[in-house]
């Protein structure tokens, strides 16, 4: 499986982002899926998973409804729509994905996920 991330940028705070991550070698009804993030000094953290059907969704509190993770089966892609964007949530995100998981769950733990994609810069200025 190959992860490709893109839609990074730089946006004020209160601004719109949409990252996307496109999946290859496999559709993403066979992956379950994940985005992360990596601040600056900080350690990679959660932020929101979708399962292989699709049905299950698990967000990180701090999204607290201002991010959806979405997916597009025929674009073989999962979105990662961010509003509301604030300085603290400046990172590298990053996609994740793994094929070995159940149908129905959603999964947190970065160790839950065999691949990954390189990283989109958001950097949200005050």
């Amino acid at each position: 499986v190959q992860l490709q991330a893109s839609g990074g940028g730089l946006v004020q705070a209160g601004g719109s982002l949409r990252l996307s991550c496109a999946a290859s070698r496999r559709p993403v009804t066979d992956l379950a899926m994940a985005w992360f993030r990596r601040a600056p000094g900080n350690e990679r953290e959660f932020v929101s998973a979708i399962s292989r059907s699709g049905g299950y969704i698990l967000n990180a509190d701090f999204v607290k409804g201002r991010f959806t993770i979405s997916r597009d089966i025929a674009l073989n892609t999962i979105y990662l729509q961010m509003n509301d964007l604030k300085p603290e949530d400046t990172a590298v995100y990053y996609c994740a994905a793994d094929q070995n998981r159940v149908n129905h769950a959603a999964y947190s733990r970065s160790v839950d996920y065999e691949y990954w994609g390189q990283g989109t810069q958001v950097t949200v200025s005050s």
